[in-house]
């Protein structure tokens, strides 16, 4: 998994609430177990109409939104279905960020299994931020993780909370594997004591 430490980008505004995961990613693309190709899919049935051609009022589809690697959204955003592809194509289409007042929880939980920053931030301050994400290209944000900060494209900032576990796994870009990997020098020494103590768990 990639390391968070600061992001600079354009930021997208996406000012609904309840963006369920079918929003994110329709269920007829959850055929596949890869992480990646997905981000051609993310929004698909905003993003595109029924003939495949892009809908061009959608906010990923303007040219100031396509290269967005933070999105800005509103309340209870990742709800729906559990889904894991939910946040696979988010990050497959470039979206290292998310911000908004709330989150579904199991969405929230897959975004830092995934190396996705979601920041849950006071309704008013959202608001400020999908402000400055109008701007278009000038929309950029700097979202340090180290200082919790996000910095607006005035300048201003803001503070944001994150569980210290969460923030450590993401600042080293440690997923469960890898934090699993850690201890890799005590699983190999419990292995080799199991094999002489139980062979025949091993035959």
């Amino acid at each position: 998994m990639d390391k968070f430490t600061k992001l600079t980008g354009v930021a997208a505004p996406l000012s609904m609430i309840n963006v369920d995961t079918d929003m994110i990613i329709p269920k007829q693309f959850l055929k596949t177990i890869k992480r990646t190709g997905l981000g051609r899919h993310l929004f698909d049935e905003m993003r595109f109409g029924a003939d495949g051609s892009e809908n061009p009022n959608f906010v990923l589809n303007r040219p100031a939104y396509r290269s967005a690697s933070i999105l800005v959204s509103g309340e209870n955003f990742g709800c729906g279905s559990s889904r894991e592809h939910a946040p696979w194509a988010l990050l497959d289409f470039g979206i290292r960020c998310i911000i908004a007042p709330s989150f579904a929880d199991i969405f929230y939980n897959n975004c830092f299994k995934n190396g996705i920053l979601p920041i849950a931030l006071p309704n008013e301050q959202v608001e400020l931020l999908l402000d400055d994400a109008e701007r278009g290209a000038n929309a950029v944000l700097t979202v340090d993780l180290e200082q919790q900060l996000i910095t607006g494209p005035d300048g201003g900032s803001i503070t944001f909370a994150i569980d210290p576990f969460r923030r450590h796994c993401l600042l080293n870009g440690l997923d469960d594997i890898g934090l699993t990997l850690q201890q890799i020098v005590a699983i190999d020494a419990f292995e080799r004591n199991q094999r002489l103590g139980q062979p025949w768990l091993w035959a």
